[in-house]
C-alpha cells in the first residue's frame, strides 16, 4: 500500500465521532476515512452528474408544488431495517 501524509482541518464532533467509530471497529482513523470515501464513491457519481434531470425535477416541482419533504425522507430512513419499517414517501404538496 502506497501511503500519502495529509493533514485535515476538522470540526471538534466530527474528530469525536471518527475516534468512536474506529474504536468501535478496532480500526484505526485512517481506514474509518478511507472506507467512507470508498462509500460515498459507491453511491455518489461525481463525474457525471445529470444536471438535467434535476432542472427537469425541479421544473415540475415548480409546476405541481409535489415534493417529498426532508423529514419524511429521515424518518422513513430511520426505519429501516425496524419492525415497523415504512413505506417510501409520496410526494405531497410543499410550501
Amino acid at each position: 500500500m502506497n501511503l500519502v501524509s495529509r493533514t485535515l482541518e476538522i470540526d471538534a464532533d466530527t474528530d469525536a465521532r471518527l475516534r468512536e467509530m474506529a474504536s468501535e471497529r478496532g480500526k484505526d482513523i485512517a481506514t474509518v476515512l478511507a472506507e467512507a470515501v470508498a462509500l460515498l464513491d459507491s453511491v455518489v457519481d461525481l463525474s457525471d452528474p445529470d444536471l438535467e434531470e434535476d432542472r427537469n425535477r425541479y421544473e415540475e416541482y415548480k409546476r405541481t408544488g409535489l415534493a417529498v419533504s426532508l423529514d419524511d425522507v429521515k424518518t422513513w430512513v430511520a426505519s429501516w431495517g425496524s419492525v415497523g419499517e415504512l413505506p417510501r414517501p409520496q410526494p405531497r404538496k410543499i410550501k
